[in-house]
């Protein structure tokens, strides 16, 4: 199943900069060969539901292996049935109603 999602991965206890932490999931997210859009409080992911969740699962074993003794994440996941859809159809189609 095709599924697109928006993640937010939160290590606490190691300080306030988060950046090394999300280059690290944006690299295991990278290496699934999963498509992606980083945004300024998480990122977009959309493929396989297995191959996403695996990232998921492996960006919190790279960010506790990092030193972070918990994480706190956030998500929103989404499914269709009806047809295909992809990240940037989404945002095509908002762009396309903005220009009417």
């Amino acid at each position: 199943m095709h599924v697109i999602v928006d993640l937010c991965v939160v290590p606490l206890g190691v300080g306030v900069s988060v950046s090394e932490y999300v280059a690290a999931c944006q690299r295991v997210i990278d290496e699934a060969g999963l498509s992606s859009r980083l945004h300024a409080y998480g990122t977009n992911i959309e493929g396989e539901w297995d191959a996403v969740f695996a990232a998921v699962k492996r960006c919190h074993e790279v960010v506790h292996a990092m030193g972070a003794p918990r994480i706190s994440t956030t998500m929103k996941v989404g499914t269709r049935t009806d047809r295909a859809q992809t990240m940037d159809d989404k945002v095509r189609s908002v762009h396309g109603r903005l220009a009417r």
